[in-house]
């Protein structure tokens, strides 16, 4: 078996993304909504390290109506590509951001009418769209004072450079099916909506994330956003096919060496690893600057040749190394290796990393780093791949802009 590499056109790390999988996902999560209930698309964090944009226009594709975001510079940079559909910025914003997210023409959230206050006085010609949240148990953002959300809504309603727009809460435990948080959760902002609601019938009310939407339709209310959910991974930390969802992202690497070990050779540093008997390791050029992290060091598999391997020695920043076996499974350098997605009959699933480093699965693709880039392949283009882009850097260019069929729930200003 060679020991040095032979000429490949594998990437040293690559994330490809699936966008036909996010828009049929979003098709999917379309179907489960009760009540005519709309679906918000969350693509914070650059989309959960998917791309955020690529991401959104797949998720209009498949049927959302809205975006959501957590910061008033990821709604400016959705508009910066294009994007016209309704925003809303989830976020904590200071005046200087809230001006950012009002000049994006995005929906901004408030709980304090001292914050009303602010954003009426820096509203544009039209009214700043303002959803007042209730804290109904996640102890972050919102009011937990049901008369206090009341009044906010009252006077976002009350004043002409403001228009109340929606009334929201967040599920803290949705994901923990047959807990007791949940339904109490539910239970004091439906009461909040009953009181609120016949006074500002324009208001969309929201309030369920991919967990409570999969789980709860009671939870649907006018407007759910799935973030999770939309790239095909499980808000239940399981297997995402039990939900009839499809992970998008599959992350990539290829073999740079092949070496024989023999019995007590080590590998990587601290050499927390050393062969039991004679095998064969090869060297992957991805890790922890990768996103890849230190914590999976002698803990994960790798696919190659269509098996499972195991990753051996401490994960470094920027190789790692898998233990072939005796006989190496005739694995050469360059051959093309998957760290999470499927190869022949074997697949890693991104909640298996995260059950290894006693995560989420949220974590693990946000975790993916600036320098692997995302390949984002549209199903309508038969699988030719898009420019190739990290969703963490600002690029300037625009995207093609969404119909108004998907802004159904209100223009834009």
């Amino acid at each position: 078996m060679p020991a040095e590499p032979a000429t490949h056109t594998a990437e040293r790390a690559l994330a490809r993304v699936d966008l036909g999988a996010v828009q049929r996902n979003c098709e999917r999560l379309r179907a489960t909504l009760a009540g005519g209930a709309e679906l918000c698309a969350v693509v914070k964090a650059g989309g959960y390290g998917h791309g955020a944009a690529e991401c959104a226009e797949a998720a209009l594709a498949g049927g959302a109506t809205w975006l959501a975001v957590a910061t008033a510079r990821e709604a400016a940079e959705l508009r910066e590509r294009g994007l016209e559909a309704r925003v809303l910025v989830m976020g904590a914003l200071t005046a200087a951001e809230a001006e950012v997210a009002l000049a994006a023409d995005a929906d901004v959230v408030a709980w304090r009418e001292s914050f009303a206050t602010l954003l009426a006085e820096h509203a544009g010609e039209a009214p700043a769209r303002v959803h007042v949240k209730l804290d109904s148990g996640m102890g972050r953002l919102g009011t937990r004072d049901r008369g206090e959300a009341r009044r906010v809504a009252d006077a976002v309603a009350g004043d002409r450079r403001l228009e109340l727009a929606g009334l929201m809460t967040h599920f803290a435990t949705a994901d923990d099916p047959g807990d007791d948080h949940f339904p109490r959760q539910l239970e004091r902002f439906t009461a909040f909506v009953d009181e609120t609601k016949p006074e500002h019938p324009r208001a969309v009310v929201h309030a369920a994330n991919s967990a409570a939407t999969l789980r709860e339709p009671a939870s649907h209310f006018d407007l759910v956003r799935c973030g999770i959910a939309v790239y095909g991974l499980d808000p239940f930390q399981r297997d995402p096919a039990d939900h009839g969802l499809e992970p998008a992202l599959s992350l990539h690497s290829y073999v740079a060496r092949v070496e024989r070990f023999e019995a007590g050779a080590g590998a990587g540093y601290g050499q927390t690893w050393h062969a039991a008997e004679p095998t064969w390791v090869a060297t992957l050029p991805i890790g922890y600057g990768d996103g890849w992290r230190r914590g999976l060091s002698n803990r994960c598999d790798v696919l190659l040749a269509g098996r499972r391997r195991p990753l051996v020695g401490t994960v470094s920043m920027d190789n790692v190394t898998v233990d072939l076996g005796p006989d190496g499974h005739g694995v050469q350098p360059g051959e093309r290796a998957v760290l999470i997605g499927a190869q022949g009959d074997e697949r890693i699933l991104c909640e298996e990393v995260a059950a290894k480093l006693e995560t989420i699965n949220y974590e693990v693709t946000c975790g993916l780093s600036a320098r692997v880039p995302r390949r984002h392949t549209d199903a309508a283009q038969a699988g030719r791949p898009r420019e190739e882009r990290s969703p963490i850097v600002d690029r300037p260019g625009t995207a093609p802009s969404v119909s108004a069929e998907h802004r159904s729930l209100g223009p834009l200003r």
